[in-house]
């Protein structure tokens, strides 16, 4: 193995494109100057297309997880009524972020590795008129699920009030996002994952109605202030002091998205979503996940019949391949493949080559080439479609 080489299919951070990389070496400029407008002006309008929205996309500097945190203090009062769908450790956090600024919690449970159900949400709310906000995550990372947020959105406005807030931090720019035609009030990314970027930076949009709750909620915040986000971003400037390379990196990204075009990034993603699923199957190892409720982003393994940490260090050291594992109960019996962001066709056919092997010295029997070969044949009947 070469000692300087590191392919990451994690699920974030993820692959860095060398334009991208170039873009954030460039000298620093001052965060006040007229280059730095100009940058956050061309910026502005890109963000608003990934995320589907005619609203101001603001820029914090800071993790996805500030992010959330800036959603739930934003919106809730306290003491008021939330409702958080957990179907995974993500949801858990967004659970944890509520309690911390004293917001009465709900939880709905959902069996890890399975998407949300529209309709339990929804006789939920019936039962708790006095909700105000329901929180879920749209990919949950650990367990790699796309919940249905569009039908979630349907459903919650079928009966209540509510704001729908969506921690979108592990999928948004690599799954269609469509913020103002399916109703959802605050969306969250972040930018180390199919933005294609190192860690350091949120995104965060709210709609007419969340903007009306922001205004009249009581609740002291400073730097997580979105109103001071909002009145700074419409004059191309942040209200604290932003993290300038990484919107160099950014404005590379969003380029890099527009000049392949954001159906064909989309695409891109469900395609090697279908590789590595197909070779999977045909190899005979479960995944945790059906293929309704999969993500495009994000596949996890759950191997009945070999170890996935011994799995997971054979990969690292013959290949200096890096797979993520399971988090919380499923640590030791799930690994998870990241396919998003700066990621091919081509790097998952490599990847899954080189899982064969790792499989194989992990103790189970395969016929090596049957996992590529099914992924080779997804690809090359995609374009038949």
């Amino acid at each position: 193995m070469l000692t300087d080489q590191q392919i990451l299919r994690i699920p974030g951070p993820t692959p860095i494109p060398p334009s991208v990389n170039r873009a954030m070496s460039q000298p620093m400029i001052g965060h006040r100057g007229q280059s730095t407008s100009d940058m956050i002006s061309d910026i502005r309008p890109k963000l608003k297309r990934v995320f589907g929205t005619e609203q101001e996309v603001m820029i914090l500097t800071g993790s996805g997880t500030s992010g959330l945190e800036t959603a739930a203090v934003n919106t809730v009062a306290p003491g008021e009524e939330a409702v958080v769908i957990v179907t995974g450790s993500f949801g858990e956090r967004f659970a944890k972020i509520c309690e911390a600024y004293d917001i009465k919690t709900h939880i709905i449970e959902v069996t890890w590795g399975e998407a949300l159900k529209p309709l339990a949400v929804k006789e939920f709310l019936q039962e708790h008129p006095e909700v105000k906000a329901v929180f879920s995550t749209y990919c949950e990372t650990s367990t790699g699920v796309l919940n249905p947020i569009p039908e979630l959105a349907a459903a919650i406005k079928e009966v209540s009030d509510a704001l729908l807030i969506v921690d979108g931090v592990s999928c948004i720019g690599g799954v269609e996002t469509k913020m103002d035609e399916w109703g959802l009030d605050v969306v969250v990314t972040g930018s180390q994952k199919a933005f294609m970027l190192p860690a350091g930076l949120a995104f965060i949009a709210a709609s007419e109605r969340a903007w009306k709750k922001i205004e009249d909620n009581p609740r002291p915040r400073f730097y997580l202030d979105l109103k001071k986000h909002r009145d700074n971003i419409v004059k191309d400037t942040t209200p604290f002091t932003p993290a300038i390379s990484l919107l160099f990196g950014l404005q590379q990204v969003l380029q890099l998205m527009e000049e392949e075009g954001l159906e064909e990034v989309y695409a891109r993603h469900r395609l090697m979503m279908e590789m590595t699923r197909s070779a999977f199957n045909a190899l005979g190892i479960s995944l945790l996940t059906s293929d309704e409720d999969a993500s495009p982003t994000v596949t996890a393994v759950e191997p009945a019949d070999f170890d996935s940490p011994v799995f997971r260090k054979i990969m690292k050291r013959e290949f200096g391949m890096d797979i993520a594992g399971g988090q919380q109960h499923m640590a030791k019996t799930i690994f998870r493949i990241g396919h998003m962001g700066y990621c091919s066709p081509a790097d998952m056919l490599q990847a899954i080559a080189a899982m064969e092997i790792g499989i194989v010295k992990a103790g189970k029997e395969i016929e090596l080439g049957k996992g590529v070969r099914a992924a080779q044949e997804i690809y090359l009947n995609e374009g038949k479609r």
